[in-house]
């Protein structure tokens, strides 16, 4: 998967007696991250910060600790983030490939001369399957990438990123960003969400893109019917071979629709309580997200193979971290410390990331 000729990939990381630590050499590599330009100024003033803590992560999971002196930099007045990494090779490098703001990579040679490092990302599909939807509301493209990426980095199959086929439920799937995202990294992608206009115009997008583009799918839209009464709509689908299932209704209704123990990872953008609230049988429409966490986490939880992983993000301005963990675990969910991703929105949004697994 991430073994082309050299003239496609780059020279790789480079060392004074001329071998590559692609080709297995075992010295430091200085390397810099070039950071993917953001349309949403604000986020791309937090990209710099959240890479740097996105690279811990893919360090501690999947890297073995190997990296170094990871820091924000400046060269030539861009923004960088600069790393060495011992013994740096070829799958090192398909991993990084797939960093949520990963641009470029270089090797800094003496005098900050650069040398590219080529990526081969995990992209099945052309990058506007994410960027072409615009619509009040949207999650940042980067951010959804970015909480995909540390959900799965910690699951109990975080080495098998660049080969596994996981599952991945967005139970608040919205508009399908989250969903998208892992029909782009070659996953299966399932998720609900209680506004029918988000999944009509998700089901909309879906058949006109797929159309548009050519791509060998199948996919239908229509009523759930029981006892002769409709129950729900659903959107289901397969994308070049993928499975894509959506289901409008509430999300507590989840293991009406979905099989306990069949997904690997769940990700869900919760409301952040400015434009959208939260929405409960029980307590109806409320600012803080917890009466949501408090009666869909036992819910998805079960969703969750033993192994897999659920990442959350959401507005602390409406709950404490502390009430969003205590949520999680009473789901029999176990909180996962990653630090450094909180950040700054808006004026009123300040977004930061949990993740849980399901250890039994």
């Amino acid at each position: 998967m991430y073994s082309p000729e050299p003239e496609a990939r780059g020279n790789g990381p480079h060392r004074d007696d001329g071998r590559s630590a692609i080709d297995g050499a075992t010295g430091d590599a200085a390397l810099a991250l070039l950071i993917l330009p953001s349309a949403n100024r604000v986020y791309a003033e937090a990209s710099v910060e959240l890479t740097v803590a996105e690279l811990g992560v893919f360090d501690s999971s999947v890297l073995g600790g190997r990296l170094r002196a990871v820091e924000a930099a400046e060269i030539a007045g861009v923004p960088y983030v600069r790393f060495t990494a011992e013994g740096f090779g070829e799958r090192d490098a398909a991993l990084l490939a797939n960093l949520s703001s990963a641009y470029a990579l270089f090797e800094v040679l003496p005098g900050d001369v650069l040398r590219p490092i080529g990526l081969d990302r995990l992209d099945r599909f052309d990058d506007d399957l994410l960027t072409i939807q615009k619509y009040s509301g949207k999650t940042n493209e980067q951010f959804t990438k970015l909480l995909l990426n540390v959900t799965l980095l910690a699951s109990a199959w975080a080495d098998e990123m660049l080969t596994r086929r996981f599952r991945v439920f967005d139970p608040l799937c919205g508009r399908g960003t989250s969903l998208n995202q892992a029909l782009m990294y070659g996953y299966d992608a399932a998720g609900m969400d209680l506004d029918q206009r988000d999944v009509e115009a998700y089901a909309t997008f879906v058949r006109t893109y797929l159309k548009r583009k050519r791509i060998k799918h199948r996919a239908e839209y229509g009523p759930v019917r029981r006892d002769k009464k409709t129950v729900a709509r659903r959107l289901t689908a397969t994308v070049d071979g993928l499975e894509l299932d959506v289901v409008n209704a509430d999300t507590t209704r989840a293991l009406e629709f979905f099989k306990p123990d069949s997904a690997d990872l769940i990700v869900a953008d919760a409301p952040y309580g400015v434009q959208h609230g939260s929405r409960t049988a029980a307590a109806g429409l409320a600012r803080s997200p917890l009466d949501l966490l408090r009666e869909g986490a036992p819910v998805w939880a079960r969703l969750l193979r033993p192994g897999g992983a659920l990442g959350l993000a959401w507005n602390t301005h409406v709950a404490s971290r502390e009430d969003a963990a205590a949520a999680l675990s009473a789901a029999g969910l176990q909180p996962v410390e990653y630090p450094g991703f909180a950040h700054r929105v808006d004026q009123s949004i300040h977004r930061d990331i949990l993740v849980a697994r399901r250890t039994g």
